[in-house]
């Protein structure tokens, strides 16, 4: 008897103690904000859930965006065993044990198990695997969060057995109206005081997280905690919200979504001929730590791939940025990088050479080999001549322009074709001319 006051009392204590996060955390569907695609009236997650008919399901996308308080909500309200792990700190063992208690519940109470497991990309294949069997054949119901894209990070076995349901990043009014709703929450944890916060503050707060609620929520404890009484009240203006707040931190993982989202953006904005988009995405990789030879690796095939003859300078600058970024480091090689992003961004645009490669490459690949004509083999040994090596060829540099029409193995304009577009014009007048030499030799 004594153990359960004690129990319950240290229960209390330590929801009292809880974050202000996970105090006004959503208890209702409703409560959960910016997520309406799925979880809005007559979608099918949320009517599973209601009906307490939920199969597997991966929860994806970024933090504090309601994952993890909607699996507190369906624990709530499913009358299945909820049980939850991390994926953090469990194991291959404490899976096994869990399941084995599933089946066993599921014999002698004739009960269902719902796994919710944490962070499930941070479970290797063999942790995952393990899983398999036992989603198959409905021994437990499985519910996996994940904050980074499951087609790279989950088994493909587990994707096809689960219902993958995408969470949006909150909008800064939702942020705002979660604030709003945890300065009236009943358990916000300090009742017996009077708290307002300026709009302006609000809005600083919703800026700073990212659309991370969670984030958010700290801030705003934070400053409920350091901001002097005045009376029998708070007062929250945006220069305690700005002191509350040491550094914005930015939603980015060296290798995952982020990571590739960040540099697709840059990439295409340099593609785009937008240099300004493509400044702010380098800042965006630059700030949260990527490493400026990534950087400057993206500047150069975009160089190639993007402008390519239109401005062959484009390669030349961008090789050099790279270079010069390796001997020179940060904070200073950013300046070389933005030189290099922005020429590349303002440059003339061209893909002529990249396609004419990746077409030579299929031809190569699926078609017949084309044989050398005699003429162009190599000459640099003993006994070419009596081969018949190299015998009339002509050598262009003898004729007017450097040309003369002769047969290469392959026609002119297979492959390559010049845009209208900045230097590479001047090559697609050139090629034209010869073409026409050409024909009119035929």
């Amino acid at each position: 008897m004594n153990e359960d006051l004690f129990a319950h009392a240290a229960a209390d204590r330590l929801k009292k103690e809880a974050p202000l996060a996970r105090r006004v955390a959503p208890r209702t569907l409703d409560e959960i904000v910016g997520q309406d695609h799925i979880l809005g009236p007559g979608k099918v997650l949320r009517r599973a859930i209601e009906a307490d008919r939920i199969t597997s399901l991966l929860l994806y996308g970024p933090p504090g965006s309601g994952k993890t308080a909607l699996a507190r909500i369906i624990a709530m309200r499913t009358k299945a065993a909820f049980e939850p792990l991390n994926a953090v700190t469990s194991g291959v063992r404490e899976l096994r044990e869990l399941i084995a208690a599933a089946k066993q519940r599921r014999i002698h109470e004739q009960r269902r198990t719902i796994v919710f497991i944490d962070e499930i990309h941070r479970f290797n294949r063999a942790q995952q695997d393990a899983l398999l069997p036992d989603v198959e054949n409905g021994a437990i119901t499985l519910i996996g969060a994940t904050t980074e894209n499951p087609f790279f990070a989950v088994v493909a076995p587990l994707l096809s057995r689960s219902q993958i349901f995408e969470f949006k990043r909150l909008e800064d009014g939702h942020v705002i109206e979660l604030l709003r709703r945890a300065l009236a929450h009943p358990n916000r944890g300090m009742n017996d005081l009077r708290i307002e916060v300026d709009d302006d503050a609000l809005e600083h707060f919703a800026q700073y997280a990212e659309g991370d609620a969670r984030r958010a929520l700290n801030a705003l404890e934070i400053a409920l905690l350091t901001t002097p009484q005045v009376e029998d009240g708070l007062h929250v203006t945006l220069d305690a919200a700005r002191e509350s707040i040491a550094r914005k931190l930015l939603h980015y993982d060296g290798a995952g979504d982020e990571h590739y989202d960040a540099a697709s953006a840059f990439i295409k904005s340099m593609r785009g001929s937008n240099p300004d988009a493509a400044i702010y995405w380098m800042a965006r990789m630059i700030e949260a730590g990527e490493t400026p030879r990534f950087i400057a690796r993206r500047i150069c095939i975009a160089a190639s791939e993007d402008v390519g003859n239109a401005d062959p300078l484009a390669l030349v600058l961008a090789t050099a940025a790279w270079q010069a970024c390796e001997f020179i480091g940060m904070p200073e090689a950013r300046i070389i990088l933005a030189q290099a992003a922005t020429y590349v961004a303002c440059a003339p645009k061209s893909n002529a050479a990249y396609l004419a490669i990746d077409a030579a490459l299929k031809d190569v690949r699926e078609q017949k080999t084309v044989e050398t004509p005699a003429h162009l083999r190599d000459t640099h040994y003993p006994g070419a001549q009596r081969l018949g090596r190299g015998q009339g060829y002509q050598y262009s540099h003898d004729f007017e322009e450097g040309y003369v029409t002769q047969d290469y193995g392959v026609p002119r304009g297979a492959y390559y074709h010049p845009v209208d577009r900045g230097k590479e014009a001047e090559f697609k007048a050139r090629l034209e001319r010869f073409n026409a030499r050409d024909q009119a030799s035929d």
